[in-house]
């Protein structure tokens, strides 16, 4: 599940700097999933996004604009909507 998330905000990410004018290069994204014992089972209660971009084009506040917008648009992270919390660490690397 974290794999599929960071997957798809990499991906989802990379449109949405080219849509703010920038030009993405190099996109890492991992992502850290917490899982808690509750109601007799496990269940996922937060996942945390780790990435560093590498783009030229924009500064860091519309950088970091973007990748809040991004994750909390992406397609997984709405599917993991029942997720308490979905966190991000976003580092523009190059501008």
């Amino acid at each position: 599940i974290g794999a599929a998330l960071a997957g798809c905000f990499s991906m989802a990410l990379s449109l949405g700097l080219e849509k703010a004018g920038a030009t993405p290069g190099k996109i890492r994204t991992d992502a850290e999933v917490s899982l808690e014992q509750r109601d007799g089972g496990f269940m996922i209660t937060a996942i945390h996004l780790d990435t560093e971009v590498e783009a030229t084009g924009l500064d860091n506040d519309t950088f970091q604009q973007v990748a809040e917008t991004t994750k909390s648009s992406c397609p997984v992270s709405r599917a993991l909507a029942s997720v308490e919390t979905i966190g991000l660490n976003a580092r523009l690397l190059s501008s």
